[in-house]
């Protein structure tokens, strides 16, 4: 579980924090968390692809699957496991809300969509140049 957040907000709360008279030490977050199963879940259904999932839940064993074509599209590579990973991040940011009036504005849909249609976007200039 992670907290996902954007990074125009998280941008407009370090200028806030910048405007202070005095330093002080903010949490910078959403208040929310979501799977990196959900992320991915987002992420494809974005870009029109319907994921399904195959293995043992949870696990590396654990696969996703195009639901359309049957071709494996998700795979958790160990190599990117942190040593000290842990299983849940999430931050409180009520003192950010509170003192910068800081409230982040982009949803994590509105995250991963922006995120998505990125790539999409240079994947189609690159087609294009072809």
């Amino acid at each position: 579980m992670r907290d996902w957040g954007h990074a125009k907000d998280y941008i407009e709360a370090m200028y806030l924090m910048l405007q202070q008279k005095d330093p002080d030490d903010f949490v910078i977050a959403s208040g929310e968390t979501h799977s990196v199963r959900e992320f991915c879940e987002k992420a494809f259904g974005h870009a029109g692809i319907k994921l399904k999932w195959k293995g043992e839940k949870g696990t590396i064993k654990e696969v996703g699957i195009n639901e359309d074509t049957g071709a494996e599209i998700v795979r958790i590579d160990e190599k990117y496991f942190r040593p000290t990973e842990v299983a849940f991040l999430w931050g409180e940011p009520k003192k950010a809300e509170k003192t910068l009036g800081w409230k982040r504005k982009i949803s994590f849909e509105k995250l991963v969509e922006d995120m998505v249609s990125g790539d999409l976007e240079l994947v189609e200039k690159k087609l294009n140049k072809n």
